[in-house]
């Protein structure tokens, strides 16, 4: 009989990607629609910019700090509770809606769950073209069949897809303009994340470590999609790390890469995030602290050369993946201004580094519940609770966070460099987690356990969101839902941010006092991630609205949410 959790985490996982067949992606991967206008290409200095230019929103973050953060002001506090639907836009597609849109001259790109993107009039929504991926009918995927955006460059964007593809497609037309397989989905390799474009190289990371897939880094010509670099995430025999896993476990040992990264152009260093090591449950067979999961990788982006690492949870038997959006601030430390990263890790700690050394600065616990560790040491290594280790047949005593976190990276956090506070969407859910025999087959879900009970079965469960200070790691104001949030977060120069709950709530906060100003009904669990954008003299906030998979798992099936998987854009009335 098959466990009560495991039959949760199937529902949870897989239930999406069942009910919807993949028959869907007719057309076979041609472009439907008709041309866009002349576009300008969208240059690499354009790309530096950033949200500074703010008539678009050209990456994934926002801007290669990954702020999430716009300058705009037109909507703002006193005049927010105006704000009204200018457009909205469908994909017919049900399911998780968790991407970023990208918006470029007046085009905004948007991805949905199978491996659709759609370019649509971003002031009118009127579509453009669409291209639908096709699909082989046995895919390996973890967590939803989702697609977190694409990226942009010159004139083509980007669009990395659950077959392990990562395709350029002409951003006037739709048109294919190469099609490059990064791997073997049949092993368990998949992509969702929003590729990173710097300079002349696509940036992409691969998802499957829940199948003991081998995890990596990529970097491709943009022009003809040529691989020009691989990084992988876990060392192989004969490589420094190798010896931090026990014999060959390193060859099944996870260590995926699925959210996007973030670039100091001035250091010219990127920082890409990992996640669990494989089996997740079960860590026998993978004595040691198992580099380089559950670590940031700074990278050299022109060659792919590890420049340093910091790993958040060695060793991790939680699910505790590491793979949370960082951002590039600075810190006042001993009275001196410095180059940092901070990143809301899923185990439940705040960690802010030296972003030049990857030195440990400090940490701060930002969720109410956690157990699974006694604090952090002076080099920020977790001092482990050994009671709250996972066991066979599952804990007596809740751990916390449990495995979904925390902040999940799926649902992205942002930094006002107005306030100087990132914005955390919280999971606060324990979980009896269950260890399990792991026996590593090739394409199979390679576990050695599961999450077993969560506190949200019985109810307990809920989220926030909260401010925090990555100096000093304080909490200056935090607004409680009785549902974990699982929504991104926007902000900006209006004084405001912008996210969504399970309810089906776009919300709007002041970004100082945490006070609600403004709610909109979606129809929809709001999971994607809100950008802003303006377009002949009028602001825009777009919010994409659609659940699935871990809403289900966390808050049940819930009669009144329904799947969704709508584009909302909201602007002051003209």
């Amino acid at each position: 009989m098959q466990h009560p959790w495991l039959q949760r985490l199937f529902r949870s996982l897989f239930a999406l990607s069942l009910a919807l067949p993949v028959s869907v992606h007719a057309q076979n991967g041609k472009p439907d629609g008709k041309p866009t206008k002349s576009l300008k290409p969208v240059t690499v200095e354009r790309l530096l910019k950033g949200t500074e230019d703010s008539s678009g929103w050209l990456m994934y973050g926002g801007n290669y700090q990954n702020w999430r953060f716009s300058p705009l002001k037109d909507i703002n506090r006193q005049n927010i509770k105006k704000l009204q639907v200018a457009w909205i836009f469908q994909t017919g597609i049900p399911g998780q809606l968790e991407a970023a849109p990208i918006i470029a001259d007046g085009i905004l790109y948007l991805t949905s769950s199978y491996s659709h993107l759609y370019a649509l009039d971003a002031a009118t929504g009127e579509p453009l073209w669409k291209y639908d991926h096709p699909l082989p009918d046995d895919l390996r995927i973890c967590c939803g069949p989702t697609n977190r955006g694409v990226a942009i460059v010159d004139d083509k964007v980007f669009m990395a897809t659950l077959d392990a593809h990562l395709v350029a497609l002409d951003r006037k037309t739709g048109t294919v303009a190469w099609n490059t397989k990064m791997d073997d989905y049949t092993v368990g390799y998949s992509s969702t994340a929003a590729p990173l474009v710097i300079k002349d190289k696509v940036i992409i990371g691969i998802a499957g470590g829940e199948y003991g897939a081998r995890g990596f880094i990529d970097a491709y010509d943009a022009k003809t999609g040529e691989r020009k670099w691989r990084r992988y995430t876990i060392p192989a025999a004969g490589e420094k790390g190798v010896e931090t896993w026990a014999g060959d476990s390193w060859k099944n040992g996870g260590g995926p890469a699925w959210v996007t990264g973030s670039y100091d152009a001035e250091q010219n260093i990127l920082y890409w995030a990992t996640g669990n090591a494989s089996p997740d449950w079960n860590g026998d067979s993978r004595e040691g602290d198992n580099l380089y999961t559950n670590s940031v990788l700074a990278l050299d982006p022109d060659t792919g050369e590890l420049k340093w690492h910091f790993q958040f949870t060695p060793h991790d038997v939680w699910d505790y993946d590491g793979n949370t959006g960082m951002f590039l601030v600075s810190v006042q430390r001993s009275g001196q201004e410095v180059k940092a990263l901070a990143q809301p890790n899923r185990n439940g700690f705040l960690y802010v580094l030296d972003r030049t050394s990857g030195k440990y600065l400090h940490s701060a616990q930002y969720v109410d519940k956690l157990n699974w560790a006694k604090g952090l040491d002076e080099n920020g290594k977790p001092k482990v609770d050994q009671q709250y280790v996972p066991m066979p047949g599952g804990n007596k005593e809740f751990i916390c966070p449990g495995n979904v976190g925390g902040q999940n990276g799926a649902f992205t956090a942002a930094y006002s460099p107005v306030t100087k506070y990132i914005y955390v969407p919280v999971i606060e859910s324990c979980g009896k987690m269950e260890k399990s025999t792991a026996i590593f087959i090739q394409g199979i879900p390679f576990w050695g356990g599961g999450p077993g009970a969560m506190q949200g079965d019985d109810q307990s469960s809920y989220g926030h969101l909260s401010a925090i200070d990555p100096t000093t790691g304080s909490i200056k104001w935090r607004y409680v839902d009785d549902y974990p949030l699982v929504g991104g977060t926007l902000a900006t120069a209006g004084g405001l941010v912008f996210t969504g709950n399970q309810h089906g709530y776009a919300m709007a906060f002041d970004d100082t006092t945490g006070e609600l100003l403004w709610q909109f009904q979606t129809g929809s669990t709001v999971r994607g991630q809100p950008v802003t954008y303006k377009i002949a003299g009028r602001q825009y906030v777009a919010v994409p609205s659609g659940a699935g998979g871990l809403v289900v798992s966390l808050v049940g099936e819930n009669p009144l949410m329904t799947k969704g998987s709508t584009l909302v854009v909201f602007a002051l009335p003209k």
